[in-house]
Parts: structure tokens; C-alpha cells; sequence
């Protein structure tokens, strides 16, 4: 007598990591040629939240306007002056010893002002998951250093939302020219019409694109 073999079934996600992969990455590689192409390249790793709102928004201020290889190198060294990354640890550093760490004298500004945010209790997270993207967006920026990017690193990064399309993102442009457009200038307009196809996992394929361009998986 003949056994069927059973199906295979995907792993599942580990904490911290979105349960919506598996069904996101299967519903981009039927719509998108691109997606479908590049996520068997990557399927060593997922998108992870490291589970700290605070970290991850200090994290994305740090990274603002530099490449990831700078941003990562200034955060090691950042990162390493509290005894622990809390918003009350960062707030008794020393300006002179952030500034040696590599950032500059706005991002420390920034940074310290984020610090107060969460310190003063001005920030609620508790509320953010009973609240929409835009939001969300709307309570961040109104923090000084945090731009629309940022909040949407935060999203995407922070709280694993699934349809988040950074037009902000340089990468995210230049990976669109490179996959889609054979390299030529790519509008936000243009970006929008490819991201069409993604809805409604933009983020998961945001996180493909930026794994195009580097194979090591973007974290914040």
C-alpha cells in the first residue's frame, strides 16, 4: 500500500520574528517576477525585532544619513558606554563621551531628547499595537531627530508591521533602479507603481530589496 508523503511544513517563526512570513513570501513570489527570483536567495533569515522600542529608535537615529556599515560601527560604540541601553542609563553619559563614540552634536541632541521621551513617560507603548501605521508615524515625528524614515524603521523593525513602503529609503530606491528599471533613475512615483504588486507585504519585500543590494540581513 502506497503512503502519500506528507506535506511539508514550514518552520515556525521564532520570537521576534513575524508570523505573517511564510504566507507574505508566497503571495510576493506569485505576484512579482523580482520577488520571486530573489527570495530563494535569501531564505537564511527573517526580519527580527530585537524587542526594545527605545533601542530601535536610538538605533535608527544613529543611522540617519550614513551607510549602514558607518551607522553600525558608530552604534558598537555607542551602545557601549551605558551599562545597560535604557533611556535613564543614556541620560547620565556624558555629552563629550557620545560625541567620541562617533555621533555628531545633533544626534546627540536627539538621542538625549528620545531618552526623555521614554523616561518621562511621554511615550506610551503600550498603545502602539491598538494603533494604525500613520498614528503611530504622527506621535513619533513629533520628537525631535524623528523623521518620517525613522518612524517607519520603527514599523517595520519594532513592531514587524507588514505594509510598510519607505519611499524615504535610498536603498530601497536604488534597489528598485537596480531589480526592476536595469539601473536607471527610479521616481517615488515609479517605486510606488512596483510596490503595487507587494501590497499587502511591502515591508517583506522592502526587506528583500535590501538584501539585494547586501547580503546581510538589515536590522535595527
Amino acid at each position: 500500500m502506497r503512503v502519500a508523503a506528507s506535506k511539508k511544513e514550514a518552520p515556525a517563526p521564532l520570537p521576534g520574528q513575524p508570523t505573517y512570513w511564510a504566507e507574505a513570501c508566497k503571495h510576493l513570489a506569485k505576484k512579482d517576477r523580482v520577488m520571486k527570483r530573489l527570495i530563494p536567495q535569501y531564505s537564511d533569515a527573517v526580519l527580527q525585532s530585537r524587542g526594545d522600542a527605545f533601542a530601535t529608535l536610538a538605533r535608527s537615529v544613529v543611522g540617519q544619513q550614513i551607510s549602514v556599515k558607518a551607522a553600525q560601527r558608530v552604534w558598537e560604540r555607542f551602545s557601549a558606554l551605558p551599562e545597560t541601553l535604557t533611556p535613564e542609563q543614556v541620560l547620565r553619559l556624558r555629552v563629550d563621551d557620545m560625541r567620541a563614540a562617533g555621533l555628531s552634536a545633533r544626534k546627540v541632541e536627539y538621542i538625549v531628547d528620545l531618552a526623555l521621551h521614554f523616561d518621562g513617560g511621554r511615550l506610551q507603548p503600550e498603545r502602539w499595537s491598538g494603533m494604525d501605521d500613520e498614528a503611530i508615524i504622527a506621535e513619533l515625528v513629533a520628537i525631535r531627530g524623528i523623521g518620517r524614515w525613522t518612524a517607519e524603521m520603527f514599523l517595520i523593525f519594532h513592531l514587524l508591521r507588514p505594509n510598510v513602503l519607505p519611499l524615504d529609503d535610498i536603498g530601497l530606491i536604488r534597489g528598485i533602479s537596480q531589480n526592476y528599471f536595469s539601473g536607471e533613475p527610479v521616481s517615488r512615483s515609479d517605486a510606488r507603481e512596483v510596490a503595487q504588486a507587494w501590497r499587502p507585504w511591502c515591508s517583506v519585500a522592502t526587506w528583500y530589496i535590501w538584501r539585494s543590494l547586501d547580503p546581510l540581513p538589515v536590522n535595527y
